[in-house]
């Protein structure tokens, strides 16, 4: 961590204050890291490596004002939080899409950190349907703007976050507590950023989540929630640009966004198995 720029990483999220070991902490920074930096995949449908070296993410996301998904997000917040001085470990996770009825492969990335003598699941890297703050482990319902979570425990010992979004409780992805290394957040990130059946090389992604909104836009399909319910429309190639410029603060060049909107030349694949839908 001797690398980690920490107040600049904290002035990236409007943290400035936050130096101790609390419940409070982490969920102010995890909400902050979440309000500033939006899930994004710009760099893989524009044919660009997705570096998880640290100084690389450090670069992108705090230096250049960019966002990410979900390898590039956590690695960078596993960092903060260890500079902070939690005791935070990542691992793998199993996304569980509407329908799926076999195991899936490990394409998430989230993180398991201790405050306070207690567990949490930490992820700010699920795009628009994931957690604004972190969840307890041991099971206790979190109540969030416009969503409630929980961590279930199967009988295998399994653990699966649940949300319910105003309907039936949904489950997001599947993990176990068995920490994981770079290596195999490395193998997963270049499946889902360079095999041609992933949805994030075929598809532009860009979501956002603040405490009263979340944006999830798929391509040039923008849906909005709020507490009032959610609308769904489709955005010309300007509107798309001015959401992301000015709208997101990604700063990122007009010709870059319209080049990452224009289909790959492969045939959109399976999206199973890989976050977000």
């Amino acid at each position: 961590m001797e690398s980690f720029d920490l107040q600049r990483y904290l002035a990236r999220i409007e943290r400035r204050n936050v130096s101790r070991v609390t419940e409070n902490a982490l969920r102010a920074l995890h909400a902050g890291h979440l309000s500033a930096i939006p899930f994004e995949n710009l760099d893989v449908r524009l044919g660009r490596r997705i570096s998880l070296d640290l100084g690389d993410l450090q670069d992108k996301m705090v230096r250049r004002r960019r966002g990410g998904y979900c390898f590039e997000q956590n690695t960078l917040f596993l960092a903060a939080l260890a500079a902070v001085g939690f005791r935070v470990e990542g691992l793998e996770a199993r996304v569980r899409p509407p329908g799926a009825t076999a195991p899936l492969p490990r394409t998430h990335m989230v993180l398991s950190v201790e405050a306070e003598e207690r567990a949490w699941l930490a992820d700010v890297g699920f795009g628009g349907d994931g957690p604004l703050f972190p969840i307890p482990m041991d099971g206790e319902t979190s109540h969030q703007s416009l969503a409630r979570f929980e961590v279930a425990r199967e009988e295998s010992g399994v653990r699966v976050l649940r949300t319910d979004l105003g309907g039936p409780w949904r489950e997001l992805y599947s993990f176990t507590l068995e920490p994981a290394y770079p290596v195999d957040f490395e193998m997963a990130n270049h499946y889902t950023s360079t095999h041609p059946e992933s949805p994030f090389v075929n598809r532009l992604t860009v979501q956002s989540t603040t405490a009263g909104r979340r944006l999830a836009l798929r391509g040039r399909i923008l849906t909005e929630y709020r507490p009032d319910g959610e609308e769904t429309r489709e955005l010309s190639d300007e509107e798309v640009v001015r959401l992301l410029r000015d709208e997101l603060t990604l700063e990122i060049g007009r010709e870059e966004v319209l080049r990452a909107l224009v289909s790959p030349p492969t045939e959109p694949g399976d999206p199973r198995g890989v976050s977000p839908s």
